[in-house]
């Protein structure tokens, strides 16, 4: 029996077209952002402590002697380090200090990597930001629950931290091995924990929504969260010094800084199990690799510069006249000003992030004590010529303290 040089062709293109199906199906997200900008991180660390300013500086001390500030501060502008410190202890017990290459938990800022890494996707057209949870979890119990609501914070989910530790202890669940993105997820799916509201009904800041956004990482990905922040962002900003570590994965976090609770060193808080889920919380940095970080956004490497301002816009009501939310970063906004930040707070480290986009100011202070230290930061911010960025230093209006 003969076959056409018709169907022979036929034939040659199905199995072309069968092959390169495979391979898409198991080629993992590029670990290098194509987008044509040149980044060199080494340009960015130099600092001379002998040229550091003198006025930051004894603010610096001031905040650690009286206000109790105890962790490691960076300030730069337009892309030069004018200031970066180390004060107190990163394990009292041990009389271990900090240095400036002190790797913190980063709390809630985590949830800036975080959306970083969903808008990549996006970039690369291997999420949509209006496609529905289910669409990725089926046997996710809330419906109308998007991947843009996710990440305003305006899902009306519960609480999963809350939600995972009161059945931990209501089923004498082991506490020690830290708890996955996956297993999360199931026991959502499993246990269907009432929301606080329906889907888009207003903003509610809630971790949940940052670890269900870091599982579609992984799911989407095809990789664990971390191997994916690891070569999507850190290792391209030049982020020797930072990493996401899960308790889930590691018996003992490798990090000599402890956090510290109730203002004392008595208080000192292990990593637990509620340290597995990543997303939320669960990247480790410093000071240096989050300058990094906001030097690389700015260059347009990480994300197009579209895509940013996509992240920087209001996604929700006005508070008090000038603070907001965006996708994964908090707002604060002036005529001709904008600062995006974000703070952290998350087992006995307290930290603030801030990116000044006008006048090109980034201000970074990590802390592993929890105080109100981080509160008296006015001075600071206008030794910088960076707006205040206190909610409480503002009425409702938006009008300042001064101003009344």
């Amino acid at each position: 029996m003969t076959v056409s040089c018709k169907n022979i062709l036929s034939i040659t293109v199905s199995l072309v077209l069968l092959a390169s199906c495979s391979q898409s199906k198991n080629k993992q997200v590029s670990s290098t952002p194509d987008l044509g900008k040149p980044f060199n991180p080494s340009q960015y660390s130099k600092y001379d402590p002998k040229k550091a300013d003198k006025q930051i500086d004894a603010f610096m001390k001031h905040l650690h002697q009286v206000a109790g500030f105890n962790g490691n501060v960076l300030v730069a502008k337009k892309g030069k380090i004018i200031y970066e410190n180390s004060f107190g202890w990163a394990d009292y017990p041990r009389i271990d200090s900090l240095h400036i290459d002190s790797k913190f938990q980063l709390a809630s800022v985590t949830k800036t990597i975080t959306s970083t890494a969903i808008l990549q996707l996006m970039e690369r057209g291997k999420l949509k930001l209006n496609q529905d949870v289910r669409d990725f979890f089926p046997n996710f119990p809330y419906q109308g629950v998007t991947i843009r609501l996710l990440l305003t914070h305006r899902s009306g989910m519960m609480n999963y931290v809350y939600f995972v530790d009161d059945i931990y202890r209501a089923e004498h669940r082991d506490q020690r091995k830290g708890i996955t993105n996956q297993q999360t997820m199931d026991m959502i799916a499993q246990y269907k924990p009432a929301p606080f509201n329906k889907p888009d009904k207003r903003f509610l800041y809630n971790n949940s929504n940052f670890m269900v956004l870091g599982s579609i990482v992984e799911k989407v990905s095809g990789i664990s969260y971390a191997q994916y922040v690891k070569e999507n962002i850190f290792d391209p900003a030049g982020m020797k010094n930072t990493a996401a570590y899960s308790k889930a994965v590691y018996d003992k976090i490798p990090t000599n800084v402890l956090g510290h609770d109730r203002n004392s060193w008595k208080y000192s808080v292990a990593p637990n199990f509620l340290d597995g889920p990543l997303g939320a919380y669960g990247v480790y940095s410093t000071v240096g690799d989050l300058f990094l970080f906001d030097r690389a956004l700015r260059a347009g490497y990480l994300l197009k510069p579209a895509t940013q301002d996509s992240a920087y816009t209001d996604r929700n009501p006005m508070i008090r006249g000038h603070f907001n939310y965006g996708y994964g970063w908090r707002l604060f906004e002036a005529p001709g000003q904008k600062v995006v930040y974000h703070t952290g707070w998350w087992h006995g480290f307290r930290h603030i992030f801030l990116r000044d986009m006008k006048n090109d100011v980034t201000i970074v202070l990590l802390g592993n004590m929890v105080n109100g230290s981080l509160l008296h930061l006015d001075d600071l911010f206008k030794m910088t010529g960076m707006p205040v960025v206190r909610k409480s230093a503002y009425t409702g209006n938006g009008a300042t303290e001064e101003d009344q």
